[in-house]
């Protein structure tokens, strides 16, 4: 979810790829539905592995497994952002969450555009 709330709401401060610990190696439909029914796409979307490639090119990885990842290197940036997993739950349960991630992603956008650097680039 948040890869696609990305994409379509702050792509201009965030290139998000997503990756899990344990991935299904596909999205499941809730999730599918959940995102469409709040006008993000879901088309595109894939359930992979956590690459040590995506690790070393990564800026700033979000961690929203609540679990520790043992294979980052110490300089990576990491932020713990603990989200329930939806994974076989009702469709109320999947919205809430993609709302608690929807204002993370936000949150986290809005203080990307604040960066100074950012304003510098882009004329803001």
């Amino acid at each position: 979810m948040a890869e696609a709330i990305a994409r379509h709401s702050a792509s201009d401060v965030i290139d998000p790829t997503s990756a899990g610990l344990a991935p299904l190696g596909y999205i499941v439909g809730s999730t599918s539905d959940t995102l469409v029914a709040n006008g993000y796409p879901a088309e595109n979307l894939s359930s992979k592995r956590l690459a040590p490639q995506a690790i070393e090119n990564a800026d700033l990885i979000i961690n929203l497994s609540g679990l520790p990842i043992d294979c980052l290197p110490s300089r990576a940036k990491v932020e713990e952002w603990p989200v329930q997993d939806p994974y076989g739950t009702d469709a109320a349960t999947y919205q809430k969450i993609l709302e608690d991630i929807e204002g993370r992603v936000l949150a986290l956008a809005a203080r990307f555009r604040s960066q100074p650097r950012f304003k510098e680039s882009n004329n803001v």
